[in-house]
Formats: C-alpha cells, structure tokens, sequence
C-alpha cells in the first residue's frame, strides 16, 4: 500500500512584513573597515558585535575593569603557550599588574625551564620515541627535579620551588620566564602536576613523594586564590584536562568552605571546542551567576591581540597610560641552601 503524502500549496503560506520579524543580526553590529594606522582599540572596535567578536569584546571588558577594581585576575595555561611562544606577552602583562595568580600544568614547567636555561625547547618526540631519547635530556630533568626536591624540603610549593631556581640562576634568558617573574614578583604561581606525564619523572633524580607534596601544596595556595575570586576574572588557555578539574575542585572546596565564589566571569581559550573545559571551566562555575566565555582561536594569535586590548581598555577605564613593565630585574641571589644540597652545574 502506497502511502498518501499531504499536499504542499504554497499559495497559501502565510507570510509576515520582514521589519516585524525578530532579527538577530544588525547592521549596527557588522564590522567596520579599519583606515591606515589604526589602534588596537580600533581593531577590537571594529570587529563585528556578534557571536566570536562580541565574546572577545566581553572577555577583554571583563579582564580589564577587574584589573582596573584590583579584583583578582586568576590566569591558567598549559604547555602550549609557552611553546608557541607567548611567554613574553604573559610576563609584560605579570609586570603590569594585569595578572593577579597564575596556574599552569606540569609540561609547561619544562619548556619555559628549557626556553630560560638555552633558549630552545619541543624536541621532536617521533624520531626520539623510536630511538629511545625521548624525554631524556640530563640537564633540563636534573635542574626541574633538583627544585623540586629542594622546595619540598624547604615548605615551598612547585611553582615557586622552580621559579626560584631559574631566578636564581645564570641563565641567558631567565627574564622572559614566567615562573621566574613569578618569583621576582611575589605573584602566586601553582604548578598541578599529574605523575608520570612530564620528561623528568623519568630520570632517577625525580622524586615522586617531593613531586607530590609540592603540587599539592599548589593545590591548597590555588584553593586559596580561587576562594578570592569573587567579582574577578578566570582564563584557561590551552588546557584540556588538567586545570579544567583542578579549578574546579579549587572552587568546590572554596564554597564548601563558605567563601562567596559566584560572580566571576570564566574565560576559554584554546583553538578546538573541548568537553571538559567547556563544561568544569565556561558552564558550571557560573551557574549561579557571573558568564562563561569561550574564544576559540590559535593562541599566538589569539592571546597576544586579547593582551593588548586589555592594555589598552584598562588605561581608557583608569584614565591614564597602562603601568610600563619594569626594564629591570632584581638582583639575582645565590642562596647558600641551593649550593649545599648539591645542586646541579648549569
């Protein structure tokens, strides 16, 4: 039996005037061609006010009015922002007073120790997991476990155990780390480290209770931070597992505690949509209130363009000129603890 399929009479389609009909695109909202020798503000201005553009918008407003209120600005990365380069765009922000804390996971502890101590980092895992060198270069494994070793005996948590080392060292380019600047500082640093995922875990001087009392410490200071993060501002960028979970417990335990944590604005960064940040980092910290952002770009594109409009949105809102980094670093001092418990040779 052949099935009988309604008619379809487009002669009677009822239709509606199309200025009545809800729109939710505006020519108010396109974006704007850019003159020659335009600022950055003119740019971000520019772009149009939907979907992506209006969230960068939203994202650069919200880091920059709570830096302009002296809310906390808690920034979260992985490895892959040091990789692809932007540890000096986190530093200039770290020295202008834009970044209030940071957290980051274990990996990126090796390529901003590699990028300071050699100026070089990314080996090609391939070739070296098939002849066996993966992940076995002596000095960067010595140097990462020697601080932490050392941190762990002296109260410190990881962050601030290697941001101290590479301070404190010789190192060509220990001014554009950000564990370094960290510790130079006095910014909060916490490293969040899951065993047996970074290089050094691998060498025999690696130290698992150390690792993990280190990193827990991190994560009762990162309890800490998150517990005054009311009315500031959280990004994640590049992290798809580690930091989404971390955060998250962070500020379960702050609120189980009963510290007021809902209004806050929670940004992600990364260059794919991914469940766990979309969910622990944009979605459930801002159920109650505040608004999750989610920018979805590569991040050396991406995170320098956003550090400059904050920059520049911040001296608009305060009025005058972004505070200039510092052209200096402290003095570098050789404590006589690091010497005596046999510190690797540099």
């Amino acid at each position: 039996m052949t099935r009988r399929t309604p008619e379809i009479d487009r002669n009677r389609v009822r239709t509606l005037p199309a200025r009545r009909r809800t729109s939710k695109v505006k020519t108010r909202d396109e974006a704007k061609p850019l003159p020659e020798g335009s600022s950055v503000s003119d740019l971000l201005e520019s772009l149009p006010d939907l979907l992506g553009g209006a969230d960068l918008n939203s994202a650069i407003d919200a880091w920059a009015k709570a830096w302009q209120k002296d809310r906390l600005v808690l920034f979260g990365f992985g490895a892959h922002l040091i990789k692809v380069g932007l540890a000096p765009i986190v530093v200039d922000l770290m020295e202008r007073g834009a970044i209030g804390g940071l957290m980051m996971n274990g990996a990126g502890c090796v390529h901003d120790l590699e990028l300071a101590m050699m100026g070089r980092t990314s080996e090609d895992v391939g070739p070296a997991l098939d002849d066996g060198s993966f992940g076995m270069a002596k000095e960067t494994a010595e140097r990462l476990n020697f601080a932490i070793n050392l941190g762990c005996d002296e109260g410190l948590g990881m962050g601030a155990a290697i941001g101290r080392d590479i301070f404190e060292s010789n190192d060509r380019y220990a001014a554009r780390s950000v564990l370094a600047t960290a510790w130079r500082l006095e910014i909060p640093i916490t490293v969040h480290a899951a065993i047996g995922t970074d290089i050094h875990h691998m060498h025999s001087s690696a130290d698992g209770a150390a690792i993990g009392e280190t990193s827990y410490r991190d994560f009762e200071k990162l309890a800490s931070l998150v517990a005054g993060l009311q009315g500031g501002v959280l990004l994640n960028v590049g992290s798809a597992v580690i930091l989404p979970e971390v955060f998250l417990k962070a500020l379960a335990l702050a609120r189980n505690l009963g510290h007021r944590v809902d209004r806050i604005t929670t940004v992600n960064c990364d260059f794919i949509r991914q469940y766990r940040p979309q969910i622990n980092i944009v979605d459930r910290p801002t159920r109650i209130a505040g608004r999750g952002l989610s920018l979805i770009g590569q991040h050396e594109v991406l995170i320098p363009l956003m550090a400059a409009g904050v920059v520049d949105r911040y001296a608009a809102l305060s009025k005058r000129p972004a505070r200039s980094p510092a052209t200096k670093n402290a003095p570098r001092k050789k404590t006589a603890s690091r010497r005596s418990k046999g510190a690797p040779s540099k």
